[in-house]
């Protein structure tokens, strides 16, 4: 099948303009008649389920964490986009475009990706109103700093916590509609099921996480903005609950996957320090304004203190590498030019799987106490892990993976492909591409959930009858007696390995053959892997406790059935795209000095998978990318 994503014709600078006119409309009475349902309460679904209550639906929010508060939204440190130019070095909405579409590889829409510089600003502007404390020059004007892949300041920031304080402006505009009624909020609840009735979608099922029960929730519209899947690999800069079950469950429905092998591995992390480790610890990309990343040159340097390597025994490769772009090469380069050095046996730290993340220029340049009001959350974390002060020695790093750049397939309208399932912020496949330039995923969960989706979905419920289907539908009940047979099947297994155990494993095949370097062979060998895996886990798995009650151990082995079953659609379709873009590497398709090589003649379109069963091949469709805006080029950053 060819996808068609519905983009609006015409000079791209009108389309969202025209897109909106032409729209249709829900009168305010008729809000009133209209429930929404929002999986997720980041920054994209937090934001949505405010708008909606705002305009007047009735809006029913999930979470499965206590409070929307604890969104992994709040992990977000470094910045937020924007192209409103304060700094006057050169930017603007088509440079925020351009600089987007060409990060991403050109593996994106130009439509979404134009519609998100343009409603960037509105976007500060919305946040500054919230009371959000984005940091401020001396004059008392936004500040700005750099980030990967762009050569102007545009990242908004409050120093290490900008994910944090956008949340807490999103948490705010929605509790007021929670306060007025608008808004339902069900936390400690976990999607296990999309109901779809007639080919649209309809419902949820949840668990209930405190007491175990399994409950349904009807809608005349379903938002999923459950974030990325990244925790596939075990280990990641993700918190331990981010899973991909809501998308996944919504696959197994009809809804195609997108570009699911498109995973960012960032490369400010702090390196693993032992074999049970649970999780992984991000380091802002903005440190990498005021901190130089090298290793030593000569091998047998790096068992010594950093301070006693000399400066011309020190390898800037960042900076040899991408002289134009430096320390601020995009996370996918750079992620790769790290490896490649410890590749080299020139990396530090335990296993020589790290790299140096310098700051003594810029604390010699403008002083220890700037750097600590522009970090200073930062430097106090890394001290808690590694008990290393980061002020008087370099920081080690080390890539890890950290963002989904794949997701669920939607049109310009944010809905996917079965109708009345719309799909928000990183839960999608939209605007990133191949990769994603840091400080664009927080725009594009806000631009999603205030700017977007307040109008696509009335377009949607305008065509429909509201209240047509409620949980008396056969179908609620069916998918209420498929998620207790499953939780009945994993409790029953009663074998000899935990879930974590599994997870582990399963992570160490994904992270070593298809992690940051991809190869045919590696490939098909983690899908020989995946296989026996989910076989051990259905025949083997000891999950403990009870269905009806509260049960962490249920809730991780639901989970990693999903994982297990999306991972190998995962490796198909690395295996599928015989080219290296973005997040994407294969080892087979790179230049002469180790870039990236494209394939547009082959390669420009979205790959939409359908689920079609355990064990039987998905099916592949394509919606083929156009470039009439940015021409195709060659992704330098030399």
């Amino acid at each position: 099948m060819i996808l068609d994503g519905k983009c609006p014709t015409g000079p791209i600078e009108k389309s969202w303009d025209k897109h909106r006119f032409d729209m249709k409309l829900v009168n305010p009475s008729n809000k009133r008649k209209f429930k929404v349902l929002v999986v997720g309460t980041g920054l994209a679904g937090g934001a949505a389920a405010a708008s909606l209550g705002e305009l007047g639906y009735n809006v029913e929010a999930f979470c499965y964490q206590d409070s929307p508060r604890r969104a992994h939204s709040i992990a977000a440190q470094g910045g937020i986009n924007a192209a409103k130019n304060y700094p006057n070095d050169g930017d603007s909405v088509w440079r925020l475009f351009y600089d987007t579409v060409k990060g991403g590889d050109f593996r994106a829409r130009e439509a979404d990706v134009y519609r998100l510089a343009q409603v960037s600003n509105n976007i500060i502007d919305q946040c500054v109103a919230q009371g959000v404390p984005f940091a401020r020059d001396y004059a008392g004007y936004l500040d700005n700093r750099s980030f990967g892949g762009a050569q102007v300041s545009r990242t908004f920031y409050a120093r290490g916590q900008t994910g944090q304080q956008l949340l807490l402006g999103a948490y705010s505009a929605l509790c007021r509609q929670i306060r007025a009624g608008s808004v339902k909020m069900f936390a400690r609840r976990e999607m296990l099921d999309l109901v779809v009735v007639d080919g649209e979608a309809k419902g949820i099922t949840c668990r209930n996480l405190v007491t175990g029960e399994i409950e349904s929730y009807w809608g005349d519209a379903v938002i999923l903005a459950t974030g990325g899947y990244v925790n596939v690999f075990y280990l990641s800069t993700n918190a331990m609950g981010c899973s991909v079950t809501a998308a996944w469950k919504a696959a197994r429905k009809g809804a195609f996957f997108a570009n699911p092998c498109y995973t960012q591995i960032h490369p400010t992390c702090i390196p693993q320090h032992g074999e049970h480790q649970s999780k992984l610890t991000l380091m802002s990309e903005s440190l990498r304004n005021d901190g130089r990343c090298w290793v030593p040159k000569k091998k047998e340097d790096t068992g010594k203190p950093p301070g006693e390597i000399p400066e011309e025994a020190r390898d800037y490769y960042l900076e040899r590498k991408y002289p134009s772009f430096g320390n601020l090469a995009p996370r996918d380069i750079a992620s790769r030019a790290a490896k490649e050095q410890c590749d080299d046996d020139r990396g530090v730290g335990p296993g020589g799987r790290g790299v140096y993340l310098d700051f003594a220029d810029s604390i010699e340049r403008v002083g220890e106490d700037t750097i600590r009001a522009r970090y200073g959350n930062l430097f106090q974390m890394y001290e808690k892990i590694t008990d290393e002060d980061a002020y008087k020695r370099p920081m080690r790093i080390y890539p890890a993976p950290h963002y989904a750049m794949g997701g669920l397939w939607v049109d310009y309208n944010c809905m996917s492909n079965v109708p009345g399932l719309f799909v928000l912020g990183e839960a999608n496949f939209s605007v990133h591409g191949a990769n994603r330039l840091g400080a664009s995923a927080l725009m594009q969960g806000l631009a999603d959930g205030y700017f977007v989706i307040p109008y696509t979905i009335a377009d949607y419920l305008a065509r429909i009858t509201p209240g047509k289907v409620t949980t008396d539908h056969p179908e609620f009940k069916k998918s209420v007696e498929d998620v207790e047979a499953q939780s009945n099947k994993l409790l029953s297994i009663n074998g000899t390995k935990t879930p974590a155990e599994l997870h582990r494993q399963l992570g160490r095949v994904m992270w070593e053959n298809v992690g940051m370097a991809r190869s045919k062979e590696s490939l098909n060998k983690a899908l020989q892997e995946i296989p026996k895996i989910r076989d051990e886990f259905w025949n083997n798995v000891k999950v403990t406790g009870e269905n009806g009650d509260f049960n962490q151990q249920l809730e991780n082995a639901g989970r990693l059935a999903d994982f297990l079953e999306f991972a190998e659609i995962l490796t198909k379709d690395a295996l599928h795209r015989e080219e290296s873009c973005g997040g994407h590497f294969r080892v087979e398709h790179q230049t002469e000095d180790g870039e990236a090589m494209r394939d547009d003649e082959n390669f420009a379109y979205a790959a939409a998978w359908e689920f079609k069963g355990v064990g039987k091949e998905p099916e592949l469709h394509k919606e083929p990318l156009k470039f009439e805006n940015v021409k195709l080029a060659v992704r330098s950053y030399k």
